[in-house]
């Protein structure tokens, strides 16, 4: 099955990329202090990071290419949230945050964004992402629509600009493991959406 790399802007447009060559990916070992730092580099030549995520994505590519430890690190969900998290790396002073995610089948998110960019890598199972974009409402400035979904399978990468938005929901009938990789997050940007009462807050 060929593996997909989409991209997600914050207008909920997004589209396939083109992606690399099996070959070029091999790299092993390639341990996660490599990926670490060289993820790093990419970010400290960026003018803007958004920029970049087509080389920080090829850069997560070939982690869950080549990194069978990667591949093995979930924990069981939470019964009550649905939800299970490793941080792999979060540290002060940084801006990257990487964890792996393991979600119940059905586990649905709020509609949020991340307030900066993001690359998320599907490890086991499948989700779907409901695609939204805010509507020029001067009635309700934080009015959102869903305009697109997009269901992931094992291998797939989908990465998303600071704005994009979007809802999860885990598919089938296993657990869904997702790697994921974000850059500093601004709080005063991320918000959480109500598509009911048209409302947004931080969180």
């Amino acid at each position: 099955m060929k593996h997909r790399d989409l991209f997600v802007t914050d207008d909920g447009q997004w589209q396939v990329c083109q992606p690399p060559r099996e070959w070029d990916l091999l790299r092993t070992p390639y341990r996660f202090h490599r990926f670490l730092t060289e993820v790093e580099d990419v970010l400290e030549r960026a003018i803007d990071e958004t920029d970049c995520l087509p080389q920080l994505w090829l850069l997560v590519r070939r982690l869950i290419t080549n990194s069978y430890w990667i591949q093995t690190q979930y924990v069981d969900p939470n019964p009550e949230t649905g939800n299970g998290v490793i941080m792999l790396y979060d540290e002060i002073g940084y801006p990257l945050t990487v964890q792996i995610t393991t979600s119940l089948p059905g586990t649905v998110s709020s509609v949020h964004n991340h307030g900066n960019w993001g690359i998320i890598a599907v490890l086991k199972g499948e989700e779907n992402n409901t695609l939204w974009k805010r509507i020029h409402d001067p009635r309700f400035p934080n009015r959102v629509e869903p305009i697109a979904d997009v269901t992931l399978l094992p291998g797939d990468i989908i990465s998303f600009t600071p704005g994009a938005i979007h809802r999860v929901t885990a598919l089938g009938e296993e657990p869904t493991v997702t790697f994921s990789l974000y850059g500093e997050t601004h709080h005063s940007k991320r918000f959480e959406f109500d598509p009911v009462t048209h409302t947004a807050k931080n969180f």
